[in-house]
């Protein structure tokens, strides 16, 4: 069981159980719901030890510690609110060096927060308290409790004059089953670049990040769109950031309407039409904006990086899916974008239509960037019998998380360049 949010009426924000789609709670007190899949990989061998190799092992304890102690509702969600909070705070310094390793785990690993705040949720789903607690409250906290331990609601960028915004976006690990000691380097990055400083051509930009869930339930609930609403008219670029195919970066140039059914971190599939507001509007594809010329032409790092233009689509008047190297003909109906048909096409594709519906297509860059798939070592590539990191694999992450880095410079510089061009100011 996951949770989802609706919105109703002007702005008031309800919410309902999901069990595929279920009926709406019921205002009696509710019992402790099951571990969900995500939650139910916690015991696992791996995550344990990732836990305990980076002291994040007392995360889930502390909060079960400190519900106990919640007297009332109001209470159970401040705890939660700070916790959640707390957490994605401490796995961030972690990651840039600020405070105790906690272990011997290499700092830049996202896997901590990611495990941990799988123990925070299965916490809170199975916590009963003497006062009482609705199926609403609980879906309630484990909300307030994603987003706040996925940096939703820290984004927040310096009043100073001359600072650039800059806007970037990871994920949770996933493929779980396949290897349940996989880490994301787009949720490593997120957390080793959030609140950091770069020096671009135009003077600093400041990069604020989040890292979102591999989940579609979650995605079909607006949880990209309530968070980067209100942070897209004010940021100056975004990049939504995920990992990719093997030994390369991908600059996504177009991004398609339609969700291939590969299975998320619930193990749930979806094979249909990316669901948003106002779906009679709907456009098949959408295009990146970011400079994806001055990206690819740039020495940002080791791997190699590609301005990726293919994509699938039924064409007009067509029946049968068509791979076309160059972009989308005419009138034709998505089938996979340059990212793809899973949930990092769907993130360009909700984050790129927001931009075009909030009429910033022709001044706000963004898009999607694909970084190399994170491989362990050489010798340690068995699930079953290799360790949780190596130096190969801890190496890997690091160059990769430089070159997004990098990357992000090379598109600020050129996106500054272009708008003195034409004499346009973002305010």
């Amino acid at each position: 069981m996951t949770y989802i949010r609706v919105r109703l009426g002007a702005g008031v924000l309800g919410l309902a159980l999901v069990g595929g789609l279920a009926a709406a709670p019921t205002a009696s007190a509710a019992t402790a719901a099951p571990a969900t899949v995500e939650e139910q990989r916690l015991d696992r061998a791996a995550p344990q030890e990732i836990l305990r190799r980076s002291g994040f092992d007392t995360v889930a304890p502390g909060l079960a510690r400190a519900l106990e102690r919640a007297g009332s509702f109001g209470q159970a969600e401040r705890v939660v609110v700070r916790q959640g909070a707390r957490l994605w705070q401490r796995a961030v310094d972690r990651a840039q060096g600020r405070g105790p390793a906690g272990g011997d785990l290499s700092r830049d690993d996202d896997r901590p927060l990611y495990w941990a705040r799988l123990g925070m949720t299965r916490e809170v789903r199975q916590w009963e308290p003497e006062f009482g607690l609705t199926d609403t409250q609980r879906v309630e906290l484990l909300a307030e409790l994603e987003e706040n331990s996925r940096g939703e609601n820290a984004i927040r960028y310096p009043r100073a004059k001359g600072v650039k915004r800059i806007l970037l976006t990871g994920f949770d690990p996933f493929t779980l089953d396949r290897d349940v000691r996989i880490s994301n380097p787009s949720g490593a990055t997120a957390l080793a670049l959030d609140g950091t400083t770069i020096q671009t051509a135009d003077g600093p930009a400041r990069i604020e990040t989040a890292v979102f869930p591999v989940r579609w339930q979650d995605f079909a609930q607006g949880t990209v769109e309530r968070t980067l609403r209100r942070q897209l008219p004010r940021v100056d670029l975004f990049t939504t950031v995920s990992q990719g195919r093997v030994g390369r970066f991908d600059v996504e140039r177009t991004n398609g309407a339609w969700r291939g059914g590969f299975p998320d971190n619930e193990n749930v599939s979806r094979t249909e039409t990316i669901p948003v507001t106002d779906p009679a509007s709907q456009p098949q594809w959408t295009s990146t904006t970011l400079p994806y010329a001055r990206i690819v032409a740039a020495a940002t790092g080791r791997f190699p990086v590609y301005d990726h233009t293919s994509v699938t689509e039924i064409p007009a008047g067509g029946t049968d899916p068509v791979v076309r190297p160059d972009g989308p003909t005419p009138g034709s109906t998505a089938r996979a974008g340059g990212g793809g048909d899973y949930l990092s096409n769907e993130i360009a594709y909700r984050a790129t239509l927001l931009r075009d519906r909030l009429g910033l297509q022709d001044s706000l860059p963004g898009g999607h960037v694909h970084t190399p798939v994170l491989q362990f070592g050489t010798g340690n590539t068995d699930p079953a019998t290799g360790t949780v990191t190596d130096p190969e694999f801890v190496q890997n992450r690091l160059d990769i998380i430089a070159q997004v880095r990098a990357i992000v410079t090379v598109a600020a510089d050129a996106s500054a360049s272009a708008v003195r061009g034409t004499g346009r100011t973002r305010g």
